[in-house]
């Protein structure tokens, strides 16, 4: 056998290497690494994979396995937690105290000792700071805010997560809502929150577009998860699908610490996701209020119309009725008067001329018959223009009064009640305001085909009301 190079053992080389390294780093280093992989054992042990990236495309150029012990786990996690809102995970940068170690068998890694969660903070908020500067610069940042939220929403497009706490919150509230509103929700199932939660929702919100005329707004809801997945929601590409989005979008995403970038470009920002139900319930209400004041506005008119024209009629009446009478009154008394005053002329010129008047007897006597036949037929004329005068004006304003009548029945509150609406009364006068009755109270409901009587559970009353 041929002599062999002279040689050593993969272990002992390890060993040395491990020996060197630990002679070569000594002390803990500070280091500033993203989190690429997260994961805590059954054990409690905690088991990272650190990487930095670097280049347009942000491919790692570096990666290191670190752990935590689970003697250290609790502490630093919890420090972390505390001071930043959100938990250790995937997706984010960190400044972290570090032991290098080399081990024979699994090489090189390091030990997590400490943090420092201001890094973090300092990093997120810098990330924000430039989604909000760069969708500025490019025009967008009030697209969504600038469109008008119609007066009643009704079709509502809703993007979460089915198994969403926060949207379960969301279906009871508007489900029960007080003022018995009825919805047509439609939801479009993403991921709200982890590492797939931008590529999600963008999805979903392109699916809601392309049926933009289906539907009056989109909630954007999450609730019941950590403030640990909000990273999303600060995103340049969710935020800016969002800015120029076809409808106005109402988000709800469920924390009170923090306003993400999407919050300030929505046309609406709520807390919580039943907050968002609750708006849409106080929203419709203000419209409804506006069409009950316009109700009772247009009842006023028309009564007061009505009672005008009624006083009117009467009034012409009484003029065309005098009017008659004196234009029939005066041509009696022309003919009468033109009568007298024939027989008179007649009967003189029959003293004068009675031999004229002999012969030309009968044509004076169809002259003053044609006349007087002449004088009938013109107050004949004159009685029947007056007659239709008369019943026209009659007619023109009877229909008048039927309009009038008709519009006030509209605003009757019998018929108000038969559309679905109720009258409720407190001790026989009507409840208006929920300061007029106390819990425990007993109020009286009336509908259009009956009553009943019931007891007051509990109050909510509407801020801005």
């Amino acid at each position: 056998m041929a002599d062999l190079p002279k040689h050593i053992t993969l272990f002992q080389l390890q060993s040395q290497i491990r020996e060197k390294m630990g002679h070569a780093f000594p002390l803990p280093y500070w280091v500033v690494a993203e989190i690429n992989e997260f994961k805590v054992n059954y054990s409690g042990h905690c088991y990272i994979e650190l990487v930095e990236k670097g280049g347009d495309n942000q491919i790692p150029k570096a990666k290191v396995n670190a752990v935590i012990w689970r003697s250290h786990h609790s502490m630093i996690s919890s420090y972390f937690r505390s001071a930043t809102g959100r938990e250790l995970c995937a997706g984010i940068k960190v400044l972290l105290k570090v032991v290098i170690n080399y081990h024979e068998l699994y090489g090189l890694s390091f030990q997590i000792t400490d943090i420092e969660p201001s890094y973090t903070i300092g990093d997120l908020e810098a990330q924000k700071k430039v989604t909000i500067e760069s969708l500025k610069a490019d025009g967008v940042f009030e697209m969504n805010k600038e469109l008008d939220l119609p007066e009643v929403l009704q079709r509502i497009a809703v993007v979460s997560s089915r198994n969403a706490a926060g949207f379960q919150d969301f279906i009871n509230e508007i489900n029960n809502n007080q003022r018995g509103y009825s919805y047509h929700i439609e939801l479009f199932d993403a991921f709200v929150q982890g590492n797939e939660a931008e590529e999600s929702i963008i999805s979903a919100l392109d699916a809601v577009a392309d049926r933009s005329e289906d539907f009056d707004c989109v909630l954007i809801i999450r609730g019941g998860g950590s403030q640990s997945d909000l990273g999303a929601f600060d995103s340049y590409r969710l935020c800016c699908h969002i800015t120029q989005f076809p409808l106005p979008i109402i988000t709800g995403i469920g924390h009170d610490k923090d306003q993400s970038v999407a919050d300030m470009v929505a046309k609406i920002s709520l807390k919580t996701p039943t907050a968002t139900a609750v708006f849409l319930t106080e929203h419709n209400a203000l419209f409804e209020g506006r069409l009950d004041s316009y109700r009772g506005y247009l009842s006023g008119i028309a009564s007061d119309s009505l009672h005008t024209e009624r006083q009117r009629i009467k009034e012409f009446g009484y003029i065309l009725c005098g009017s008659t009478e004196r234009v029939i009154s005066k041509n009696k008394s022309g003919i009468a008067v033109k009568q007298s005053a024939l027989y008179s002329l007649t009967a003189e010129n029959i003293r004068r001329n009675k031999d004229r008047i002999k012969l030309h007897s009968s044509a004076i006597t169809g002259t003053a018959t044609g006349k007087l036949k002449l004088l009938g037929q013109r107050l004949y004329v004159a009685e029947q223009e007056i007659n239709r005068a008369l019943k026209s004006f009659i007619f023109s304003r009877k229909e008048k009064i039927n309009f009038l009548e008709r519009l006030k029945s509209s605003a009757d509150p019998a018929n108000i009640l038969k559309k679905g609406f109720a009258l409720i009364k407190i001790n026989g006068a009507v409840l208006k305001s929920v300061n007029d009755a106390d819990t425990g109270e007993r109020i009286e409901v009336i509908l259009r085909d009956g009553t009943f009587t019931t007891e007051v559970k509990e109050k909510t009353k509407y801020h801005g009301s």
